[in-house]
């Protein structure tokens, strides 16, 4: 039967005075426990269990200096962000590694779309940001608060390790599989500036940019520029790529594009759809290629054709770092890359005339 302290929340003082101790040894038997014999560790321990006490999590962070947490730093609201399976993997990957580490794993949405609101209050040892530029200001953060950070394809930043495929090779590959197959009239479906594009100077080449030069590089093999492509920014989600496809398809048949290059496969996979529900197929009446590789890429019994990144890689191998960094190593490389490949599908055929 547990004593009467437990009639009340039972303090690190109670425990104290319950066996004998100081406060301070109460505190290393939970926290740094070779910091006191075994014999007096487990006494604390037991005395501890018998009156029902439960160390305050932000004490026992106090005194460790660490919240035993990473967070992700989200580039949209939350239900953008969470609604592309893209994401998904990232945070599988993450979180295999701080179930590795006991750590805690918080997703950190924007706060009034400010990343300086978000890193000040975030109660971390670390941060994981996606697709964002880390500036000098949100570096002085991060340095005065000790918060080591790393980047999942990042805007070009000299100072934060990035963990990223090649971005303009990967988008010079995808645009010319839809040249080589002789398509002209091109729509891209590209992603939304994230919300914090309001901190990103003009020079830094943020993820869009870099698929978006790519794109040139081949368009440009072919005599054309990227102003000879219909570009359309939209959010990554099914809704989004669906009801833009649906607006493009009321054009005039000689109007339409006959490729669409989508920079995610969530979208992609929403013009599919729009496509059939218009009586249409896909490659036969247009061609669709997207980008990331998801693992289911089939729908209505086609393969997309799209371009194979593996965001679980990208989130297990920016966890492993962050941990070597929240532990005190120092890395010299800034860039991190994992590979890329293109995926051939069945949604690109040959440009119909």
């Amino acid at each position: 039967m547990k004593s009467s302290m437990s009639a009340k929340r039972v303090t690190m003082s109670d425990i104290a005075a319950k066996t004998g101790f100081s406060k301070t040894a109460v505190s290393f038997a939970f926290n740094k426990p070779d910091r006191i014999s075994p014999e007096s560790r487990e006494r604390i321990l037991a005395v501890a269990k018998e009156n029902g006490y439960i160390p305050d999590p932000m004490a026992r962070n106090f005194s460790t200096g660490r919240y035993m947490n990473v967070g992700l730093l989200l580039p949209q609201k939350v239900q953008s962000s969470l609604s592309n399976p893209y994401t998904h993997g990232i945070i599988k990957g993450i979180a295999e590694v701080c179930q590795t580490h006991d750590y805690m794993f918080t997703v950190i949405p924007p706060i009034r779309s400010s990343i300086n609101e978000s890193v000040r209050n975030a109660t971390v040892d670390g941060i994981i940001t996606m697709g964002l530029y880390v500036s000098d200001d949100i570096d002085e953060i991060l340095e005065q608060r000790q918060i080591p950070v790393v980047a999942i394809d990042g805007a070009d930043s000299s100072e934060t390790i990035s963990v990223c495929i090649d971005e303009v090779e990967a988008a010079r590959i995808q645009m010319m599989a839809v040249l080589d197959r002789g398509h002209r009239r091109i729509a891209v479906f590209s992603l939304q500036d994230d919300a914090y594009a309001s901190n990103t100077p003009a020079e830094a080449r943020s993820i869009v940019k870099k698929r978006k030069l790519g794109y040139s590089e081949a368009l440009q093999s072919v005599g054309m520029s990227f102003s000879d492509v219909q570009c359309i920014n939209l959010e990554t989600t099914f809704e989004s790529g669906q009801s833009n496809m649906a607006k493009l398809l009321e054009k005039d048949m000689a109007e339409r594009p006959t490729c669409i290059v989508c920079m995610s496969d969530i979208s992609a996979l929403g013009a599919l759809a729009a496509i059939r529900e218009a009586g249409l197929s896909s490659p036969e009446d247009i061609s669709v290629i997207g980008f990331d590789g998801l693992e289911d890429l089939r729908i209505y019994g086609r393969r997309l054709t799209t371009i194979r990144q593996s965001a679980y890689e990208k989130g297990l191998k920016s966890a492993e770092i962050l941990f070597s960094l929240i532990g005190g190593s120092k890395l010299n490389e800034r860039i991190v890359r994992v590979p890329f490949e293109l995926l051939e599908g069945e949604t690109l055929g040959d440009a119909k005339c």
